[in-house]
């Protein structure tokens, strides 16, 4: 070692005045130390986030193991991991080639002005070049693997693509092609476009630095820096020569103006543009290629020039000559064969291709007797709306504060004393916003209140005498007819994030019914995670919370149940379903179901109209109400219902079942995931009885069926045919889509009634008119493993004949109808008890306006509910129901009476709900609560006869018992006939003249009894 290295300090080292070298014990020259705090919170941090990353890794890993769909999770990972490192590596060494081939030739040049200039950059740059070699490509390549790991489900679709057995009318190619094939190409080669232009920019960035290309008064390279960029830029113009090629067969899902799919410029100048534009594309690149012997850029810019002409011309001006010169003048003509392939991909993809299609001869006269033909259909008639009842169902079923139903309830199907009835169902959930705030804590929050209980379900086409629904399942601990079932609702649309039950820990399970307390329940079943110390750190971890850990009711037996609506649970297990957005329950073999519709769906269909299902699904009941919402937004234009999930609301297990047997997409899925779909075949008959034609696969069809009904080419080219979907006429102000309904029809020609949905239509404009109605078959019967014969069947009645009012217009008419009721509890106009009904403090509320093709024509019934507008507790009921046939209106307080008005006197069918009386429109101040039992508490009012029975010889007061009775039944009709029109005032006089009238006959009477009859 040199003596040197201990020499004295160099002459410029300063003293502490500036004039010598640094003293011993002087640090302001040396690095400053490094501080062991900063040191360990950094460490600190890091661990926290790879712990909580691991926590949330574990209990997803947990709650897969938990519902039996490991295979899903792992497949989902190992595919995204798989694809993340392969883009990612292959983006990094791209980079990184670039770089590293760039700086091993870099040339090496006498100072110049020109290199000058560059030399300060390549000083601070070089420093830090060895870390910035290999950072930037690991850098670049997670960004690029992250993006790969995206298109898990495009690879794995491709991988096991499936033919659909039909081919594309232009290019020959089975429709699998575009569904499954095209949209991995696609992504391959965007994702090799992407890292080669990375590449090839990082590769004249790195070689401008050190020197390979040299912009001075003229661009000058080296022969090393010209043969790298020719290569990379040779490979990406042959990548794009690919590109334009698989154009081609993207021109058959491409949306335009008019329709999706190829039109005839595309068949005629675009199509073969493009296979132009691939060759002389491949010519470029070997343009780029011969610079490597040529030693210049000139043939690889002129072969760019050229391409870039070829693109504007031929790809660009020719094909607008075309449509101009040519299709312009005669598009009619030339577009009808393109127009006829977009009609009938369409229809097939939706799946609407069968339909069957009748001219209704709308008659537009009611007549005695009209409806003996329609007998079968009249009683299935749904006058208990869904959308209404809700805070009826709450207000007498919801028993505590604790318990909510859905804002919008169900409609299924039970068999009710032999008789299959429609219903409306809903869940009994819990809501923790209705608990005490002085019990609202996390014990009671995570562990006392748990789950809801039991389901409500009533009549759909029948009330009680008051207005409320005919309930047939109701109070809480009786058993009602649905039989026996487990009642407790775990897993529900309403259910808290996460609940821990199980071990000895006692529960909330309903409230006492002798009112003393409360009844105490300790889970028993399988669902959820079995907690142990690890689990719950994990747990602790994931839900930042240390009750986990700290608690006493939180032990090794406990299980923690998370991920419990049943559309979230669904979509977990399923990533590939779309879902529908309405989930209902259903009581099957003693559990309650939720049960849900599953889509397959795809964007790649040729030909076929593309369409936005968040827009299509959107109706009135989806924009206002919150248990109900459209489907998620994506476009799409292949759909098909092809699986029907359900979770069990005690253990959330989760079940899938192939519905669709034939569909291809389906079928690649249950590929990818085996095991994870259970066939037809295993779906038991229980279960068939409420699975449903799905209503948001119908809002779509009927949306494409605005235009597409019409299967004329020509006829569609003008547009002339096409319809609408009414808006909803009980929203007003808002344009809203009058939504489905679900009920019980036979159509014209049909024996029996099915278990229908149903919708309308009118034509393009402002004529309020039907043009058509429309209602598939949703009874998938009830034989184990088979679909009922008649399941899915789509009838489309066109109307003629006579002009059919559209729902706003009858809405209207039936608002301001001068016609007044024969039901003699409700004798007047429909107008005018609007009118009085609202000045009395009360609110009218008109329900789902249901279509029926009966009679010859088309009836319209709509229920009307009453509910007082200021006072809590207050919930609607059923009071009248009114009916159009043609241009006649009628109401009454029941659908027989309306009917039999409306039709002369005599329908000559029966709804079936002729023995319910008239109810009492609510009076303001009623609070309309209800007793443990459920049952209103309201006084009691007295109706029909009294009767007196005088003590033996008893005979002084007889006259005056016998005249105050007399005023007591007179008090009583007079207040009845009252409170029917709305008016109040004249109510609480007959209610004081009766008061009056009874205590004159008591007194009249001290040895006898005076009886009267109670509601």
């Amino acid at each position: 070692m040199s003596d040197s290295n201990f020499g004295p300090p160099p002459s410029n080292f300063n003293d502490d005045d500036g004039n010598g070298p640094p003293r011993r014990g002087d640090t302001a020259m040396l690095p400053p130390a490094r501080k062991p705090l900063v040191t360990a919170l950094v460490v600190a941090g890091v661990l926290v986030v790879l712990l909580g990353i691991a926590a949330q890794f574990w209990t997803e890993v947990l709650w897969y193991q938990s519902v039996s769909f490991s295979g899903v999770f792992s497949t989902q990972i190992i595919t995204k991991v798989l694809l993340g490192v392969i883009g990612g590596l292959l983006t990094a060494a791209v980079v990184w080639s670039s770089i590293h081939i760039a700086y091993r030739n870099r040339p090496i040049y006498a100072p110049s002005p020109d290199t000058q200039a560059m030399e300060h950059y390549r000083e601070l740059v070089e420093p830090m070049r060895r870390t910035a070699t290999i950072a930037a490509p690991l850098a670049i390549g997670l960004f690029a693997g992250l993006s790969a790991a995206t298109q898990w489900d495009t690879f794995l679709l491709w991988r096991n693509s499936q033919p659909f057995g039909q081919t594309d009318p232009e290019f020959g190619l089975d429709i699998g092609f575009f569904v499954f094939d095209l949209p991995w190409i696609n992504f391959v080669v965007a994702f090799l476009t992407m890292i080669l232009v990375i590449g090839f920019i990082t590769a004249a960035f790195t070689h401008y630095l050190y020197g390979g290309i040299v912009a001075g008064q003229k661009m000058r390279s080296t022969q090393a820096a010209r043969v790298h960029l020719s290569v990379i830029a040779a490979v990406l113009v042959l990548v794009r020569a690919v590109a334009f090629w698989i154009d081609r067969y993207n021109l058959a899902t491409a949306q335009s103006t008019r329709m999706t799919g190829i039109q005839y410029t595309e068949a005629h100048a675009v199509i073969p543009t493009k296979g132009i534009l691939a060759i002389a594309a491949v010519m470029c690149a070997g343009m780029f290629i011969a610079t490597i012997w040529t030693r210049s850029w000139r043939l690889p810019l002129v072969g760019v020039a050229v391409l870039a002409v070829i693109v504007v011309a031929v790809g660009g001006i020719y094909p607008a000559l075309v449509q101009s010169l040519k299709v312009g003048p005669s598009e009619k003509s030339l577009e009808v064969p393109y127009i006829q392939r977009n009609i009938d991909a369409t229809r097939a993809a939706y799946g609407f291709n069968q339909i069957k299609v009748d001219s209704y001869d709308t008659n537009t006269v009611a007549a005695p007797g009209q409806l003996r033909g329609d007998a079968a259909t009249v009683p299935g008639i749904r006058l208990i709306d869904p959308n209404v009842v809700s805070p009826t169902f709450k207000q007498l079923e919801a028993s505590k504060g604790y318990y909510q139903f859905a804002d919008v309830l169900d409609v299924d199907r039970y068999t009710i004393d032999g008789v299959p009835t429609d219903t409306v169902i809903a869940a009994r959930e819990l809501d923790l916003g209705g608990v005490p705030d002085g019990q609202r804590n996390w014990l009671n929050d995570h562990t006392v209140y748990t789950h809801g209980y039991g389901v409500v379900a009533a009549k759909g086409n029948t009330r009680e005498d008051d207005g409320r629904p005919s309930f047939f399942e109701s109070q809480i601990g009786t058993e009602g007819k649905l039989g026996k079932y487990e009642p407790r609702i775990y897993f529900g649309e309403q259910s808290p994030e996460y609940s821990i039950v199980g071990g000895d820990k006692k529960e909330f399970d309903y409230p006492d019914p002798e009112g003393t307390g409360q009844i105490t329940y300790t889970y028993q079943g399988t669902g959820g995670v079995e907690l142990d110390a690890v689990k719950r750190m994990a747990y602790a971890i994931k839900y930042r919370e240390i009750n986990f850990l700290l608690s006493d009711a939180v032990t090794n037996d406990s299980r923690i149940l998370d991920h419990r609506t049943p559309r979230d649970r669904v979509q977990r297990v399923a990533p590939w379903l779309t879902l529908d957005g309405n989930a209902y329950p259903a009581v099957v073999d003693g559990r309650v179901l939720w049960i849900l519709d599953g889509y397959t769906t795809s964007a790649n269909y040729p030909y076929s109209e593309t369409t936005t299902l968040d827009q299509a699904t959107e109706d009135s009941v989806t924009s206002v109400r919150q248990s109900v919402r459209a489907v998620q937004a994506g476009k799409v234009n292949y759909v098909r219902n092809s699986v029907k999930a359900t979770v069990d609301a005690y253990d959330g297990t989760v079940t899938l079942y192939q519905w669709d047997e034939s569909d291809p997409v389906l079928k690649a899925w249950m590929s990818i995931f085996p095991d994870s779909v259970k066939p037809l075949a295993d779906i038991p008959g229980s279960l068939m009885k409420h699975l449903r034609y799905p209503e948001d696969l119908f809002k779509v069809q009927r949306q494409l069926l605005q235009k597409y009904h019409d299967t004329d080419a020509a006829s569609f080219y003008g547009g002339q045919n096409f319809w609408r979907v009414p808006d909803d006429p009980t929203q007003q102000g808002v344009d809203l889509l009058q939504p489905p309904y679900y009920l019980s029809l036979a159509m014209p020609g049909q024996d029996e009634p099915a278990f229908s949905l149903t919708s309308t239509f009118m034509p393009v404009g402002d004529r309020n008119v039907l043009t058509g109605f429309l209602a598939v078959n949703g009874d998938a019967g009830s034989e184990t493993g088979k679909k009922a014969a008649g399941y899915g069947t789509i009838r489309l009645l066109e109307t003629t004949g006579g002009t059919v009012n559209g729902p706003g217009q009858v809405y209207n008419d039936m608002r301001s109808s001068a016609v007044s009721s024969k039901d003699p509890e409700l004798p007047t106009t429909l107008a005018q008890y609007i009118g009085t009904t609202s000045n009395n403090g009360n609110v009218v509320i008109f329900g789902n306006q249901l279509t029926l093709p009966v009679g010859g024509g088309l009836l319209y019934v709509q229920p009307i509910y009453s509910q007082a507008r200021s006072s809590s507790g207050t919930y609607p009921r059923l009071v009248a129901v009114a009916v159009a046939f043609g241009n006649k209106i009628a109401w009454a307080g029941s659908l027989d009476g309306a009917l039999n008005d409306l039709f002369g006197g005599s329908s000559g069918a029966s709804a079936g709900d002729t023995g319910t009386n008239t109810p009492a429109t609510p009076t303001p101040g009623s609070t309309g609560s209800t007793g443990s039992g459920g049952t209103p508490t309201t006084s009691p009012t007295p109706t029909g006869t009294s009767t007196a029975t005088p003590a033996p010889g008893a005979t002084p007061n007889a006259a005056a018992l016998a005249q105050a009775l007399k005023d007591a039944e007179a008090a009583y009709a007079e207040g009845e006939a009252a409170l029917k029109r709305g008016d109040f005032s004249a109510y609480g006089a007959a209610q004081t003249k009766l008061k009056d009238a009874l205590k004159r006959a008591v007194d009249a009477s001290p040895q006898g009894t005076a009886t009267t009859k109670a509601p």
